[in-house]
């Protein structure tokens, strides 16, 4: 199984003018991944009622739309966040057809219901996250899938082209993460960083460090790019990493933070020292990484709760609260599946 690439885009909702543009992306992506036409009804309904709680219950908010690949399935995930005042209730409000608005609405429980995939998290004061995600009927979380992947990949603000990117691939014997940064911006910064994914794909079953290694040689004639690779054994309960460059990792294991080691350097330029460093795993540890669009002064002990949550949500709050909004940024959040 291999995600990468997948396109997304972050809608800012200020008021209910941007309504019909998310909903059009959102169907969009759900024609190309070949949802059906009441699958694709659900993720425009879905998509209208997020964006319409935004501008009722919040000042505002933005929602992050992308496709999924899963195998040769395909699907849609939208992620709604804000800083708003956060639900007081979060147990009403997942009733089907509660509305806090107290106007005719879906309300969570009914979003719950049409999606594939449903989380959620609130905190009062810091704001709402939700994220609902909808698979064609080929496929509907299929029971083998051991560990869960949640991203936001965005390009800096005014450039089309996102010169970050990132890769997740489960081989038989151990998960791949790899998350790219090229060097600069735009469109150079993206033919480097899709490079090296093409690149790594390519080598996929050499170690970490010898991946690197074969990515550093491949972007000698592009711009050059950071790069961080992590390659997850559930059976020997370890996390094998390599990284070049100003990417950051973290292995989160009962509240304690363990940053995992890149050397200096850009691949395709100068990589002095590649190797690669051994970290224990175990079934609640939870992977993040993330380029320097980040800030990397963030700390999930303040979001009580946040860690049992979808990585999806995980990713999706680190980048509502900590995103620098001058670079390109990805954040990436692995879990094993409840």
């Amino acid at each position: 199984m291999i995600a990468h690439w997948e396109r997304q885009r972050a809608f800012l909702i200020a008021d209910s003018s941007r309504t019909a543009e998310v909903r059009r992306f959102a169907t969009q992506l759900a024609e190309a991944a070949g949802l059906s036409q009441s699958e694709t009804g659900n993720v425009a309904i879905i998509s209208t009622e997020l964006a319409t709680n935004l501008v009722k219950h919040t000042k505002g908010g933005q929602i992050l739309v992308r496709s999924l690949t899963d195998g040769d399935a395909g699907g849609v995930e939208l992620l709604s966040l804000d800083n708003g005042p956060g639900i007081a209730n979060l147990g009403e409000a997942l009733r089907d057809g509660y509305s806090t608005a107290g106007s005719p609405g879906m309300g969570l429980g009914a979003i719950a219901r049409l999606a594939t995939e449903f989380d959620v998290f609130s905190l009062a004061g810091k704001g709402t996250a939700v994220m609902a995600r909808l698979w064609d009927h080929r496929l509907r979380k299929p029971a083998t899938r051991s560990i869960e992947l949640g991203a936001a990949c965005l390009a800096m603000p005014g450039e089309d082209q996102c010169g970050d990117a990132w890769s997740y691939e489960v081989l038989p014997d151990r998960s791949i993460f790899v998350l790219v940064d090229g060097l600069g911006h735009g469109l150079g910064a993206a033919e480097a960083a899709q490079q090296a994914i093409r690149t790594v794909r390519e080598h996929r079953t050499n170690t970490p460090a010898e991946i690197v290694q074969y990515v550093h040689l491949a972007l000698r004639s592009t711009q050059g790019a950071a790069i961080a690779l992590a390659e997850l054994n559930l059976s020997d309960q370890v996390v094998r990493y390599c990284g070049l460059g100003n990417i950051s990792g973290s292995i989160i294991t009962a509240g304690r933070v363990n940053h995992l080691v890149s050397y200096d350097g850009t691949a395709g330029y100068a990589a002095r020292k590649i190797a690669e460093f051994t970290y224990p795993w175990s079934v609640d540890s939870i992977l993040i990484m993330h380029s320097d669009g980040l800030m990397s002064r963030w700390d999930l002990q303040a979001y009580p709760g946040l860690l049992q949550r979808h990585p999806s949500i995980i990713a999706g709050v680190l980048y509502r609260d900590f995103t620098r909004g001058r670079d390109d940024v990805t954040v990436l959040a692995a879990k094993h599946s409840n």
